[in-house]
């Protein structure tokens, strides 16, 4: 549980018509859990109407990959080799954006059937999350938490915090801790983890604390079994032995390449803590949610805007559609979203859902915050 002090929102005066409208605000909330409504219509719809885009295409996932990999890291060599300032800020810009996309991959290895894509997790792993220390098992076995129905928004929702009902200041102090997170990985991977092969206790902590991808602190992660467990060894040894060979190099070589990568991890980051910023209103107080109810929590950013391709590639402009059908490959999503769009009727539930962009989620977010709870 999150201590009442980070949640209690500013002190400000609190008026009769305030206190009735929170009351009268507080029973509709509590009288549609009660109830349980669901828009069963657009459940129907988002079934019916993308049954021929529900198998995935390896022949725009593997392309897609590849190539954002490749080119995120010659973008890399590129920041690191480049005499010229400007070159080089270019060349990471692009690098961010490139291994941004390649990296977000994971949270599709998470949802399409293992047999859809043979190969593709290994090769994932090899070329983008071992070498940048985010190997799949931090979000395979933690994400699908996430989209259970008992589970979404509740204490017990490792990738879900009330951040609409908590302090201003803890909205900036959620996304710049991000910046650490590439040193973090380096010290996990180079120091605890060798640690923890022989030393239990270390271990123990070190897999329910530090081992997944999720922004609840009391999430503990249960130990892995069976398959999973020797997928998690095989990757814990390559993200050791990367760690270890990149701070051997750095002492040999110099640590200039290894800073420049390290702040352009720790921007990539950044851009994603932004982007789970405005994933969700996160409005819930850790009652159990209906379907419907979570997809309302969720954020559409669809067409027009195109700048949303950039900080939610890889389907995730479609954020709140994603909740309605998990399992949609993510090249299917925009395809999915125009059917809905045109057989749905506006003004719908579907519509609810959607939001011009990135500013506007901000700012909503922002000013709840600064409200009265």
């Amino acid at each position: 549980m999150i201590e009442q002090d980070i949640l209690d929102r500013p002190n400000a005066p609190a008026t009769a018509r305030d206190v009735a409208a929170d009351e009268a605000a507080r029973a509709g909330r509590a009288a549609i859990r009660k109830n349980g409504p669901e828009d069963k219509a657009m459940m129907r719809a988002a079934a019916e109407l993308t049954r021929d885009i529900a198998k995935a295409r390896p022949a725009i996932y593997w392309p897609d990959m590849l190539a954002n990999a490749a080119v995120g890291y010659a973008t890399l060599a590129g920041a690191i080799l480049a005499s010229s300032p400007w070159v080089a800020l270019a060349c990471a810009l692009v690098s961010v954006l490139t291994l941004y996309r390649a990296l977000l991959f994971i949270h599709e290895l998470t949802h399409y059937h293992r047999d859809a894509l043979p190969g593709f997790r290994f090769a994932w792993n090899l070329l983008v999350g071992v070498p940048m220390l985010i190997p799949s098992y931090m979000y395979e076995g933690v994400h699908s938490l996430h989209h259970s129905r008992v589970r979404y928004g509740t204490s017990e929702d490792p990738e879900y915090l009330p951040l609409a009902l908590m302090k201003p200041w803890s909205l900036p102090v959620f996304a710049l801790t991000s910046l650490l997170l590439p040193a973090a990985l380096i010290v996990r991977g180079a120091i605890l983890v060798p640690l923890g092969a022989v030393i239990p206790p270390v271990r123990r902590l070190v897999w329910e604390r530090a081992s997944s991808l999720s922004i609840n602190p009391g999430f503990r992660r249960k130990a892995p079994e069976g398959e999973f467990a020797r997928m998690v060894f095989w990757q814990e040894v390559g993200v050791s032995v990367w760690s270890i060979a990149l701070i051997a190099a750095s002492l040999a070589w110099g640590w200039r390449p290894l800073i420049i990568a390290v702040a352009i991890v720790a921007a990539v980051a950044l851009l994603n803590q932004v982007r789970t910023l405005v994933a969700h209103l996160w409005e819930n107080e850790g009652e159990q949610m209906s379907v419907t109810e979570q997809y309302l929590d969720s954020v559409n950013v669809p067409p027009p805007g195109v700048m949303a391709g950039l900080w939610a590639p890889v389907g995730l402009r479609y954020h709140a559609l994603h909740h309605l059908l998990p399992s949609l490959p993510y090249h299917s999503l925009g395809e999915a979203h125009r059917r809905l769009a045109a057989n749905l009727a506006p003004g719908s539930t579907y519509t609810k859902a959607n939001y011009p962009g990135l500013m506007p989620l901000m700012s909503r977010l922002v000013a709840s915050t600064m409200g009265r709870r």
